[in-house]
């Protein structure tokens, strides 16, 4: 072998080394740790990986729902669970059985629903919010329809699909 396909030769293995090493930094740059987090945010765990967060300011975007809750006949207004989920999420990643569990870590508090309860529309599963401005999970299924099944001062949303 002459000297110019030596040359040549490093010169690809250098190039494929440096686009490897370009790759895996921009996927670590893609992926967002809590510390990263600004204040407010909502993480959403996938599997144990976080994949996405949102702030309330965030569903500005999504379609307001309403519903009067039972306990109090009082107006609840906010957004579906469904769509803010589906602003990070694909619809395919989600099967009836994938189970979604809302925590609010400061009132140690979870809510754990199927993608089934969570999808069908009648439920009513939404994020409210609450005076102080954070989220609390509000529905019409009968786990979570009086405040003191709510899930106030959300924080995390993790998702497990079996």
């Amino acid at each position: 072998m002459n000297q110019t396909k030596r040359i040549l030769i490093a010169i690809a293995i250098l190039v494929v080394i440096g686009g490897v090493v370009l790759g895996l930094e921009a996927i670590r740059r893609q992926r967002v740790t809590e510390a990263d987090l600004e204040p407010g945010s909502i993480p959403i765990y996938v599997g144990g990986d976080m994949e996405a967060a949102f702030t309330p300011e965030d569903l500005e975007s999504v379609e307001q729902v309403s519903f009067q809750d039972a306990e109090r006949g009082k107006t609840q207004e906010g957004w579906m669970l469904r769509d803010v989920l589906l602003l990070h999420l694909s619809e395919e990643s989600l099967m009836p059985e994938t189970q979604i569990t809302v925590i609010s870590t400061s009132r140690d508090k979870s809510a754990q629903l199927t993608w089934a309860e969570v999808d069908d529309q009648e439920n009513m599963v939404m994020f409210d919010l609450s005076g102080r401005g954070t989220l609390k999970l509000v529905s019409k299924l009968d786990k979570l329809d009086t405040r003191d099944e709510w899930v106030q001062d959300t924080d995390r949303i993790e998702i497990e699909t079996p």
